[in-house]
């Protein structure tokens, strides 16, 4: 169970790091001295120092002796940092990312559905099969739902690729994949076609045809690229 003091750590981080995020304290502005924000937000200085010592390590503030702390560039953020990223893409700041985001995923997940389908194990093509029913049994009808298991597909995927870097890649952007999946899921004109690219998908993998499962993928993202650009 998660103890109080790291609930209270946590909750600090991301509430900074979404004031940030969101420009309520923008680049190169300089954030209210140790004593007010430890009063604002209800928190020790020892907690507040350390939550300042993670977003100077992911390049957010910069921290000096009577300078104070300082609002970095974005271009300095640890985007692969789960709750930065996440933060980013629920943001004005993240719209940018989007299209970023199935780039990224353009490159990684047409190898990772060709490796899955040469290495799944049967446990892995059960969880990838599940995913897959669960978007089928949400219908379109709750985006939440559908979502959420289209993230299950994905993430599935990537795991059942056996690669341990895509595994980890995959961790660190499974927050942006799933507002990426909440994002192109609104726009989309036909969830019954972008049901029929996931079975797609599937089918190759559990057919154990690398090449037809890299090429589903292949088209299962460009068709998200689509309807982006139209949306």
């Amino acid at each position: 169970m998660m103890s109080g003091r790291r609930r209270v750590q946590e909750a600090l981080l991301d509430r900074l790091i979404a004031l940030i995020v969101s420009g309520h304290y923008p680049e190169s502005a300089t954030l209210p001295n140790e004593r007010e924000l430890a009063l604002e937000f209800n928190v020790s200085r020892t907690a507040l120092r350390e939550a300042m010592q993670f977003l100077n390590a992911q390049g957010m503030v910069r921290s000096r002796t009577r300078a104070g702390t300082v609002v970095l560039p974005r271009e300095n953020w640890n985007l692969l940092e789960p709750t930065i990223l996440g933060a980013a893409m629920q943001h004005g700041a993240g719209r940018g990312l989007y299209p970023a985001l199935l780039e990224a995923r353009m490159l990684l997940e047409p190898e990772a559905a060709a490796k899955a389908a040469e290495r799944a194990t049967a446990r892995q093509l059960s969880a990838i099969e599940d995913a897959y029913l669960g978007m089928v049994a949400a219908e379109s009808r709750s985006t939440d739902d559908w979502s959420s298991a289209d993230l299950g597909f994905h993430t599935a995927i990537i795991e059942a690729s056996g690669n341990p870097i895509y595994r980890q890649f995959g961790s660190a952007i499974r927050a942006a994949l799933l507002a990426s999946f909440q994002l192109t899921n609104r726009i989309t004109p036909s969830h019954a076609e972008v049901l029929r690219l996931h079975h797609c998908v599937l089918d190759a993998i559990r057919l154990r045809r690398p090449a037809e499962a890299r090429q589903a993928m292949v088209t299962l993202i460009a068709k998200a690229q689509a309807d982006l650009k139209d949306a």
